[in-house]
């Protein structure tokens, strides 16, 4: 009887989530279609700002992880210079042929530092205001990714360095905001200067980041991603108008298992990150 009773209550719950799964992708194309139409000023202005800027494309396209291990290509408004077009560029190449450790630095890798001398002027503000993110609509039309859930992340560095457990965050559909994206965001730029940017993701913030997806991948509701909207927008427009302290996300208190609201140290990232890696070597 017990097993029978787990068998309905599975059941009830594996309706539910397909409800939720269908809901979701509905609302989802709906509301990446309103918003390529309302904010077609924006895609204008960040084209033509682009274009002004900086000689190259206007859009990037980059290969990233998608729902069950399946690559896709994202997309995003261009905010780095193009290497061979300019002679900081051809310098940058140049410096950076002489082995593969350029790969491992921010200027030049997979990571982009927050003080990467590639990225330009209107590049950095689009980046600043997310709006460089904004062509992600189009892979929402087309089933890629969701308007919440954990952020794509490089195909490399989802082979490399993804553990077993932190697979299941391929689970769902990769958004365009999240949980573990806002913690980045918010916090994540004081450990991402210098010519060590991917190494400190992969070392220190990437585990955190993950262990807040899979806390979403956990938990996802309707509900949910409706509050995770509403609280990127809030910080969007927070850090715009020059805010630069937030405290801890609620994620991150859960799955650290603490209630403190101050703004952690670089330090303390370090630390925890360092507690999930060797977890995951262990579990993954």
């Amino acid at each position: 009887m017990k097993a029978a009773g787990g068998d309905v209550k599975g059941g009830r719950q594996g309706r539910a989530k397909k409800r939720y799964g269908n809901v979701k992708r509905c609302l989802d194309a709906a509301a990446a279609l309103g918003a390529l139409l309302a904010l077609s000023p924006v895609f204008l202005f960040a084209a033509a700002g682009i274009r002004l800027s900086s000689e190259g494309p206007i859009l990037f396209r980059a290969e990233r992880m998608g729902k069950g291990g399946v690559p896709f290509i994202m997309y995003k408004f261009r905010t780095m210079e193009e290497g061979t077009r300019t002679e900081k560029g051809r310098r940058k190449k140049e410096a950076g042929a002489e082995g593969a450790g350029r790969k491992e630095t921010g200027h030049g890798g997979r990571i982009t530092s927050a003080d990467d001398p590639r990225v330009f002027p209107f590049g950095g503000f689009l980046r600043k205001a997310k709006i460089d993110e904004l062509p992600q609509l189009v892979n929402i039309l087309k089933g890629d990714m969701a308007v919440i859930g954990p952020r794509p992340e490089d195909v490399s560095i989802v082979k490399t360095h993804y553990t077993k457990r932190q697979m299941h965050t391929l689970d769902v559909l990769p958004g365009l905001a999240g949980p573990g994206s806002l913690f980045l965001y918010t916090h994540g730029e004081a450990l991402l200067k210098g010519s060590h940017a991917e190494q400190a993701y992969i070392e220190r913030l990437l585990p955190v980041k993950l262990e807040m997806d899979l806390y979403y991948v956990r938990h996802a509701s309707l509900r949910y991603d409706a509050g995770l909207i509403l609280r990127t927008m809030a910080v969007i427009a927070a850090r715009m108008c020059g805010v630069k302290r937030f405290g801890y996300p609620a994620e991150y208190r859960v799955v650290r298992g603490c209630q403190e609201k101050k703004r952690q140290t670089p330090e303390d990232i370090q630390a925890y990150a360092c507690r999930k890696r060797c977890q995951g070597d262990k579990t993954g």
